[in-house]
């Protein structure tokens, strides 16, 4: 009776000869040894992470900055900013510093996409609620057109 084909790792690659260990050791505690991550300063992702802070930043200080009419829809969106702010700060740290390598218990790429997806909703209706209270004042209405680009 057999379970189904096994799967037998071993730390070789069949398509060439083998590298020697005290090489490979080397190499990898290298990488492993830096304690950041410089490529991801300069990676798409890294950037993208850093205009979106930027920009829920001047959202958050243009609506902050302004006369308010409704305080609970203008307090709504700088809280909503400011954790999704802290939230893709904590991502951004987490790839610098590769600590998603460390935690393998946690999919990371799966709690970014809910981070991002619930973020995005949440900024949305902020963005939406701040834009109907604005009365044409133009330090709310850039506020939320900003959060409305994110």
């Amino acid at each position: 009776m057999s379970h189904g084909a096994r799967v037998i790792r071993t730390g070789v690659s069949s398509g060439g000869p083998a590298a020697p260990p005290a090489a490979t050791a080397s190499s990898s505690a290298g990488s492993d040894a830096e304690l950041m991550d410089g490529a991801y300063f300069r990676s798409c992702a890294g950037m993208l992470k850093v205009a979106q802070m930027i920009s829920l930043l001047v959202g958050f200080i243009s609506v902050n900055n302004s006369p308010w009419t409704d305080y609970s829809a203008y307090s709504y969106f700088q809280i909503v900013t400011m954790c999704d702010l802290v939230m893709i700060l904590f991502f951004y740290i987490i790839h610098i510093f590769r600590i998603y390598r460390k935690l393998t218990c946690v999919s990371w790429p799966l709690a970014e996409f809910l981070h991002y997806l619930i973020g995005t909703i949440l900024l949305l209706i902020a963005s939406i609620v701040a834009a109907s209270k604005s009365y044409n004042l133009t330090g709310l209405v850039a506020g939320a057109y900003i959060g409305r680009m994110e």
